[in-house]
């Protein structure tokens, strides 16, 4: 069992940028998908990319395609999320997941959730 932590939410402008990592203390992403979700106010919560961990295929909402960008360091078992030129509509809670499902894509696929860390786009 794997247990997502994450960090470097915060505060950004509008067509600033920002980095979110996840790591899993004590522990591996190997073997797992390694994905990243979002919840804004008043809003279920949708997917924002993911990655295959071991081949590393990523995955990418249409929505953040172009802006976000995946990467992981496998020495260290962090995950992370580069946000560029981003939107007031990135306003969300985000969340890191682990999960061993076959799409990467599907929600109800990761078992293991971080708390979430708040990105807050300001205009």
């Amino acid at each position: 069992q794997v247990q997502p932590r994450e960090s470097g939410g915060g505060l950004v402008q509008a067509g600033g940028s920002l980095r979110l990592s996840c790591t899993v203390p004590g522990r591996s992403f190997n073997g797992y998908n390694a994905a990243w979700f979002r919840q804004a106010p008043g809003k279920e919560r949708e997917f924002v990319a993911s990655i295959k961990w071991i081949i590393g295929r990523k995955y990418y909402a249409d929505s953040v395609k172009d802006r976000f960008t995946l990467s992981k360091d496998d020495a260290q078992n962090i995950l992370y999320l580069q946000m560029d030129s981003v939107k007031h509509e990135d306003t969300a809670v985000y969340y890191c997941a682990a999960g061993r499902g076959r799409t990467a894509t599907a929600e109800r696929e990761y078992e293991y959730w971080g708390q979430g860390t708040q990105v807050t786009v300001s205009s």
